[in-house]
């Protein structure tokens, strides 16, 4: 079948009356998502303070981060399902509920592993938020200019989101403490909910209903593994040569191939193989987890940059990242409306070469670093890239799947985004703290220690690496792209090309 017939066959319902508070449900929707993506990244900035204050690792400070983006992604797939047949909006709410309460045992955390497992705590439910929220959007948008303007707008959250995280953080952090960068999402969660009850319509999926549950347990402990394995490597005691290193890597690897299998066996299983199998949809899906990988660790050690390094404070470095926020905004607004026209795969190319030429930017970094002459145009950069890249990867994912698949499939999409970003960031973690090792161990003094400066330039170096593979990450979804994405805008059906792009 084409992609026009599979397009037209599977949209049930196309043709019916939309949603009368269609509009206002986005809002609902939009609020809950931002609340979702930025607190990837709203501790980054807080992610200094944490550390000394509960006594955290160097090694082990990028769980706080990877914690909740393994736990949102690895779960995202049986949240997905969850949310198809128990009810989206039902799911909605009780996943807001949950990440209000796992929110407040994170903000009131005394030791480092308390904060780990409440940011665990915050994935799982935001888990079954995500979905959700995604699947209703698919749901109540069936008209194909609506659609494409409300993907605009998840698109540029998708996108943007991490950025505001940063600034909401550097405000939190500066006038209040730490804590609140995970306390805020209370009062957010719950007018979240308390819009939902009255705006929001319930929609569910009919037929089998059964969970993979054996999928979904051994996808995440597979997930866990491989990031935990890449944070062994990263301890000064353990690093790249230790047997358990690789013991935790292979193992990771093994289960996600026994998840594999399971799925195939399985007679409802928790990520359809048909959903990922669609070529220009799996493409998508792996640029998404690609893209991820980039971007959550540049944000991280950007972060740590200019916090360690040049000084700024909580409140600076928040101000600092909103170069990311405009240039997405930018981006998404004009890649929406090139859409129609181009196709996704060309924005699709665009985006991550734009974006890796921002980081590669940063690669070259320095103790005197200017923020106006390079981080702010380096930072532009990276944003214009990832709002390119967003607005059409949200479409392709999406396009072709029946409703029954809805949540799934929207799960997929960001369960990719978050998979990449939790081993994204222990892997580009790994190779700053080996390279800021490596380059200490060649610069002590005659009392076997650095000085200061060799310190900050050791830091530097190890941040300047991490860049530089983030950038790599991110322009190997551009080849994705190039060799999986095969659909232009002739093979749209007609009146569809804003949104129905696969």
């Amino acid at each position: 079948m084409s992609a026009a017939a599979e397009a037209s066959a599977v949209r049930p319902g196309h043709a019916s009356q939309p949603h009368p508070r269609r509009w206002a449900a986005l809002g609902v929707i939009a609020i809950s998502q931002l609340m979702v993506v930025l607190d990837a990244t709203i501790v980054n900035i807080a992610l200094p303070s944490a550390r000394l204050d509960l006594g955290i690792t160097v090694a082990d400070q990028q769980w706080v981060v990877t914690a909740y983006t393994l736990a949102f992604g690895g779960l995202l797939l049986l949240g997905g399902r969850i949310a198809d047949y128990w009810g989206r909006k039902r799911t909605f709410m009780v996943g807001a509920v949950g990440f209000a309460a796992a929110s407040a045992v994170g903000g009131l955390a005394t030791t480092g592993p308390l904060l780990f497992g409440a940011r665990a705590l915050q994935g799982a439910f935001g888990a079954l938020l995500a979905p959700a929220s995604l699947a209703l959007l698919t749901v109540l948008f069936t008209e194909a200019r609506e659609r494409a303007k409300a993907f605009a707008v998840y698109g540029a959250i998708a996108g943007g989101g991490s950025a505001v995280g940063l600034l909401l953080g550097g405000v939190l952090t500066e006038y209040a403490s730490w804590r609140w960068c995970l306390l805020v999402n209370i009062p957010i969660a719950l007018l979240a909910l308390a819009l939902a009850i009255p705006l929001v319509p319930e929609s569910k999926a009919h037929g089998d209903t059964s969970y993979d549950v054996p999928g979904a347990v051994v996808v995440t402990l597979g997930l866990a593994s491989l990031v935990y394995g890449f944070t062994e490597a990263a301890k000064p005691d353990k690093g790249w040569d230790a047997g358990t290193t690789w013991a935790y890597i292979g193992a990771g690897l093994l289960l996600l191939v026994i998840f594999v299998l399971i799925e195939r066996a399985s007679r409802n299983p928790l990520l359809p193989l048909r959903i990922v199998l669609d070529r220009n949809r799996g493409g998508a899906y792996l640029t998404s987890m690609l893209v991820g990988a980039g971007l959550f660790g540049a944000f991280l050690f950007l972060t740590l940059f200019l916090q360690n390094v040049l000084g700024y404070t909580p409140l600076e470095a928040g101000f600092a990242s909103l170069p990311v926020t405009a240039g997405v905004l930018v981006s998404a607004t004009v890649a929406s409306n090139l859409l129609p026209r181009f196709g996704p795969k060309i924005l699709m190319m665009t985006g991550p070469v734009l974006a890796a030429a921002g980081m590669i930017s940063l690669r070259f970094i320095d103790l005197d670093t200017s923020f106006w002459g390079h981080l702010m145009p380096a930072q532009v950069l990276l944003g214009l890239g990832l709002g390119f890249t967003f607005v059409p990867l949200s479409s392709l994912a999406l396009v072709g799947v029946p409703e029954h698949d809805a949540g799934a499939a929207s799960a997929a999409l960001n369960a990719t985004q978050q998979v990449g970003g939790s081993l994204g960031t222990a892997l580009l973690n790994t190779i700053a703290t080996s390279a800021i090792a490596a380059y200490l161990a060649g610069h002590l003094t005659a009392s076997g220690q650095p000085t200061p400066r060799a310190a900050l330039e050791a830091q530097v170096d190890g941040y300047a690496d991490a860049f530089t593979w983030a950038a790599g990450l991110i322009l190997l979804a551009g080849v994705v792209t190039a060799v999986f994405v095969k659909v232009g805008k002739e093979d749209l059906p007609a009146g569809e090309a804003a949104v129905h792009v696969g």
